[in-house]
């Protein structure tokens, strides 16, 4: 009873407004007990604190923030809080984009006159940020080989490490553990671009050191520093939004990339991550079936005489294959797989191939209902020897949710035009 006199007498102070005011007020807020299936979406930017004690004893390194609309709402800390779960980490920040996510880890942690390690295969939009970080800022750029350890010499500049498992373009599958190791014997941050493994093929947190002879030793097992996830692909699944997050289980390390969160204004959607959030129930489901249909697209794709090589982890032959093995202990792979035709087809005819697709679309990204199809010029991207790769032009397939069947007879009628 009390409750609806309350509620009365609000309707009555409202009712003695001038209806201009009456409507910029906030009239009720939905009761604590109240449960759905999904989290209610929170759009703020002002938050109105409870009274001055509340404004006086908040901390910007508080787990939950409650002062600005960048700092998070219950829906953007609800969707940390299930990528904090999925990655097995113990800390997580959003951001507007995969690329966002990457260049705060850039911003955050190099100075002027430190290394930051990159692999050869290395997303192109990290790169050239870190062009970028070294033309203006003094930031030393180093490459190393993706199936090479002993590529990386560091020194006593070196800061980070990035790796990707497995390269998103040539999905070369490093020696994860054997990284993790080197850098930490160096007092060098590990940040690792998750978006391919998605927390689904293994865990950035949780990696058994296989080449140690006492593998029943818990102590054996490694973590990454910082594993950076482009929500904007599995996680998402429907080629429709953007978003990135950045986990670890190093507070002192979450703090420092907090702070630049913080001081940069990194502020994502709350509508956004409510969609995203809505996704991850089946985005085990969806991976899953991404990469079942591309594993029965890879014997159709070695079969053909047009292409000189087939780039998938689980390929006995592909860089990396062990590792993929010894890591990857779900069996799964994601939904990517390149190709590189033979050196005797030229530019005109890959794009004539890409052109006769009809299921395939050319665009960017994966991890949607839509199988997509781009093309690279591999002399183009690459700047250290690739011995373990063919000479020809490369073709990437990111399969979506299509028949795996209709796939097939895809690729085979703009494989035939080539023909005529």
């Amino acid at each position: 009873m009390s409750k609806h006199t309350n509620t009365s007498e609000s309707n009555t102070a409202q009712q003695q407004l001038h209806l201009q005011t009456a409507i910029s007020q906030p009239i009720r807020q939905a009761p604590q007990y109240i449960h759905t299936v999904q989290t209610p979406i929170y759009r703020a930017s002002t938050i109105i604190f409870k009274d001055t004690d509340a404004l006086n004893n908040r901390h910007w390194s508080d787990d939950y923030d409650y002062s600005y609309g960048t700092h998070g709402t219950p829906t953007t800390y609800n969707l940390a809080d299930q990528i904090t779960h999925i990655e097995g980490a113990k800390y997580c920040l959003l951001a507007p984009s995969g690329l966002s996510a990457i260049n705060l880890v850039n911003s955050a942690l190099l100075n002027t006159g430190d290394e930051v390690w990159i692999p050869d295969n290395i997303y192109s939009p990290n790169h050239d940020h870190l062009v970028a970080l070294q033309q203006k800022y003094g930031v030393v750029l180093k490459f190393y080989s993706p199936t090479d350890v002993d590529s990386i010499q560091f020194s006593a500049q070196s800061k980070l490490l990035w790796i990707e498992v497995a390269g998103s373009i040539t999905l070369e599958f490093p020696d994860l553990a054997t990284l993790i190791k080197k850098a930490k014997a160096h007092g060098v941050t590990t940040a690792l671009d998750n978006t391919w493994g998605a927390c689904l093929a293994f865990s950035p947190f949780d990696i058994r050191d296989t080449n140690n002879a006492n593998k029943s030793n818990d102590s054996e097992k490694l973590a990454v520093d910082i594993s950076v996830h482009a929500l904007t692909k599995y996680p998402s699944g429907g080629g429709d939004m953007l978003m990135g997050s950045i986990s670890t289980i190093d507070k002192k390390l979450h703090l420092e990339l907090l702070r630049m969160h913080a001081l940069q204004g990194i502020a994502v959607s709350g509508d956004d991550c409510a969609q995203i959030s809505r996704s991850l129930s089946h985005m085990a489901l969806r991976y899953q079936q991404h990469h079942q249909n591309t594993l029965q697209l890879i014997p159709f794709l070695q079969s053909r005489a047009e292409f000189a090589q087939v780039l998938h982890p689980s390929i006995v032959s592909h860089a990396g294959h062990q590792h993929w093995q010894e890591i990857c202990t779900t069996g799964l792979g994601a939904g990517i797989v390149s190709v590189i035709f033979k050196a005797e087809y030229q530019l005109e005819q890959i794009q004539q191939f890409c052109n006769a697709l009809q299921l395939f679309h050319l665009g960017f990204s994966w991890g949607g209902p839509t199988s997509l199809v781009m093309y690279y010029d591999l002399k183009a991207i690459r700047k250290l020897p690739t011995p373990h790769l063919q000479d020809g032009w490369l073709v990437r397939f990111c399969i979506g949710l299509e028949h795996a069947d209709d796939l097939i007879k895809d690729i085979q009628q703009a494989l035939n035009t080539l023909q005529n």
